[in-house]
């Protein structure tokens, strides 16, 4: 007899996934209010739901906004994000910048010319010689990351 997989816990797969709607009680449409298809908790289905009741069903933006528990403006950003990048464009993206962005290809170059292979890299003096020759203002740790071998920690 086959195994089943053991059920999750959605909650935490949800928090994991970034997905969790802070505010589930907000939600007061018909269609959330009981069963296990309909779920409050997954903003992506909430958003899906929301645009889908305007769109579809001729619901009101503001009445539609009000019942899925957002604002009139988190509803047009929504329907931005869908009409860009379908259902996908629902889930919540991380915030702030994604990456290194001050160590462009000069900061980058700078830094390896002053790097000697087998040695340790000497983060805080890098960081002063980059903001005092090329104007940048970067952490010693952003420089420490970019400049360790990958899978490596420094001590």
């Amino acid at each position: 007899m086959p195994r089943r997989k053991p059920k999750t816990d959605k909650e935490a797969v949800l928090r994991a996934q970034g997905a969790l709607n802070p505010h589930p009680e907000r939600v007061t449409d018909p269609l959330f209010a009981g069963g296990d298809f309909f779920d409050a908790r997954d903003v992506v289905q909430v958003k899906y739901e929301m645009l889908r009741r305007v769109r579809v069903d001729g619901q009101s933006v503001t009445r539609a906004a009000e019942e899925f528990g957002v604002t009139r403006p988190t509803f047009y950003k929504a329907r931005d994000a869908f009409e860009e990048d379908g259902v996908s464009g629902l889930a919540p993206r991380k915030r702030g910048p994604k990456g290194p962005h001050k160590l462009d290809e000069e900061v980058m170059a700078f830094l390896l010319e002053r790097v000697v292979p087998g040695e340790p890299i000497r983060a805080r003096g890098l960081a002063r010689q980059v903001r005092e020759q090329l104007g940048v203002t970067v952490h010693p740790r952003t420089i420490e990351r970019a400049l360790q071998p990958a899978g490596k920690k420094t001590p």
